[in-house]
């Protein structure tokens, strides 16, 4: 009975990492588009794209950390298992056992990410002063979208300024998402075991994170 709960449990929490990956993929291909137009802008106009290395920057942290839990859920998250893969093969009780192990190790480092990243993100949310009257500056009118737009020009920001600017939250809220969810994931392969079939992934087989 507790095993089934929790795989219904675990199958929402697949759902959810396959629908961030999606999300990731598509700010991917966002960055593609922009540098393109960033290319074809500078060679046939000579007007670069202003910010390009910002944005640059910016997307691939939401497109790694979108794609983290899916990537932890296939079994593709980059590792050094030659050891495990020959323990599996030749003594499958203590494969599992050491597998889970390892899955459990990796669950509380991401809990030491999360733990070190979620008071940076609500330091840089609570500088927008949203709903709070700040120090210095207009206060709240009532109208959200305005007071939204006065509180994002008031934000902890990453950038250039006069070039592009934006705000560090919402990176830090993907950054402490991924890594959650991809505790949540280890957590349920660490008790209820690895669904999925073993991959022995490299460098030059494959090129994911």
């Amino acid at each position: 009975m507790i095993v089934t709960g929790l795989r219904k449990i675990e199958s929402w929490v697949v759902t959810i990492a396959i629908i961030a990956n999606v999300s990731g993929a598509f700010v991917l291909l966002a960055l593609v588009a922009i540098m393109n137009l960033d290319v074809v802008s500078r060679n046939l106009f000579n007007a670069p794209f202003r910010g390009v290395i910002e944005v640059v920057i910016f997307s691939l942290a939401l497109i790694v950390f979108l794609q983290l839990p899916d990537v932890v859920r296939t079994g593709r998250l980059t590792r050094s298992d030659g050891f495990l893969g020959l323990m599996r093969s030749r003594a499958p009780r203590l494969g599992g056992a050491l597998a889970r192990f390892l899955d459990a190790i990796a669950c509380l480092f991401m809990c030491l990410i999360v733990w070190t990243v979620w008071p940076e993100f609500t330091e840089s949310f609570e500088s927008c002063h949203f709903f709070q009257q700040p120090e210095f500056g207009p206060a709240p009118t009532g109208n959200i979208w305005t007071d939204f737009q006065t509180g994002l020009a008031r934000c902890d920001y990453f950038g250039t300024p006069g070039i592009l600017q934006a705000p560090w939250w919402p990176v830090r809220l993907v950054i402490t998402f991924g890594c959650l969810w991809a505790a949540i994931l280890f957590f349920f392969k660490t008790i209820l075991g690895d669904t999925q079939a073993p991959r022995h992934v490299t460098a030059q087989t494959s090129g994911e994170a």
